[in-house]
C-alpha cells in the first residue's frame, strides 16, 4: 500500500515538473501569439482605425513584398553587419580594457572615473561628435555603436576577473604558474560566464543603437526604412518595420545564447541545461 502511495506521488510530481517545464517553454510563445491575434482583431473590429493600427495580415503581406522585392534582405544584411562590427569591436576592447584595469592599478586609477561618468550617460548624445570627427557614413556609425556598447562589457568583465576566488590564484601561484598561466588558465575561464553575460547584455545594445543611427543619418538598413514609411506616411510600412526588428532582436539574442551555450559546454549552468 505504501509502495503504490509513493509511486503515485513520483508520478504526480513526475507529471508536475514536466508540465512546468513545458510551459517554461512554450509560454512565451502563447503569449506572442495571443498579443498577435489581439492585434488582429482589435484592427478588423475597427477598434483602432487602421492608419493607426494597420490589420497584423496587411502588415505580414507588405512584409512579404518586401522580402519578394529584395529590399528586406538588403536592409537586414546592412544592419546586422553595422551591429556585427560594432559588437566585435566592443568585445575586443571592453574585455582587454576590463582584464586591464582588474590587472593593472595604475589602468584601473586613470580609466575608473571615466567609466564612472560615462556609463550612466547617454552615449547616443555624442552621435553630433562622432559625425563631426568620423562622417556621415558606416565608420561613425559602428564607432558610435562600438562606444555605446563597450562601458557594459568593461564593468562586466572588470567585476568577473575580480570576483575570482583568491584561493584558485594561490593555489596556481604554488604550483609555479605564471601571471599569463594564471590568467588564461584561471581567472578567463573562471569569469568566463560573466563576462559572456555582459556581451548579451550589449549585443541589444548594439542592436538599438544601430537602429537609432540608421534613423538619425540614413544609409539603408532596418532603421532607415522605417523612418522612410514614417515620412510617407506609409502605416503599414511602420509597422512592418516594427515586427521586423522584433524578429531580428529576437534571432540576434537566441544565437548569442546558443554561442553561450558552446563556450560554456563545460560549466554547471550548460550541463544543467540552463540559459542565460
Amino acid at each position: 500500500m505504501l509502495n503504490n502511495r509513493s509511486d503515485g506521488q513520483k508520478l504526480y510530481f513526475g507529471a508536475a515538473h514536466f508540465m512546468e517545464r513545458a510551459f517554461d517553454k512554450i509560454g512565451p510563445y502563447v503569449t506572442i501569439a495571443s498579443l498577435l491575434l489581439a492585434w488582429e482583431l482589435a484592427a478588423r473590429l475597427e477598434i483602432v482605425i487602421a492608419f493607426l493600427l494597420p490589420p497584423l495580415s496587411i502588415v505580414l503581406t507588405r512584409i512579404g513584398s518586401d522580402i519578394m522585392s529584395g529590399q528586406l534582405p538588403l536592409d537586414v544584411a546592412i544592419t546586422l553587419y553595422r551591429t556585427v562590427l560594432a559588437f566585435g569591436l566592443a568585445a575586443v576592447i571592453g574585455v582587454t580594457l576590463g582584464i586591464l584595469i582588474s590587472r593593472v592599478s595604475w589602468i584601473r586609477w586613470f580609466f575608473d572615473p571615466l567609466i564612472s561618468i560615462g556609463l550612466p550617460m547617454p552615449k547616443i548624445a555624442l552621435l553630433p561628435i562622432f559625425m563631426l570627427w568620423f562622417g556621415l557614413f558606416d565608420l561613425s556609425k559602428i564607432l558610435m555603436v562600438a562606444f555605446s556598447a563597450s562601458f557594459q562589457i568593461v564593468i562586466a568583465t572588470w567585476s568577473a576577473t575580480q570576483a575570482v576566488e583568491k584561493e584558485l590564484i594561490w593555489s596556481a601561484q604554488s604550483l609555479g604558474a605564471s601571471r599569463r598561466e594564471i590568467l588564461r588558465q584561471v581567472i578567463l575561464p573562471a569569469a568566463m560566464p560573466q563576462i559572456l553575460t555582459g556581451l548579451q547584455i550589449a549585443v541589444p545594445i548594439c542592436l538599438i543603437v544601430v537602429l537609432i543611427t540608421e534613423m538619425i543619418m540614413g544609409g539603408q538598413g532596418l532603421g532607415d526604412s522605417m523612418l522612410r514609411s514614417a515620412r510617407y506616411v506609409d502605416s503599414p510600412g511602420v509597422f512592418a518595420g516594427i515586427v521586423e526588428i522584433g524578429v531580428l532582436g529576437f534571432c540576434v539574442i537566441k544565437s548569442m545564447e546558443y554561442v553561450r551555450g558552446k563556450l560554456l559546454f563545460w560549466h554547471s549552468e550548460t550541463s544543467a541545461g540552463t540559459t542565460f
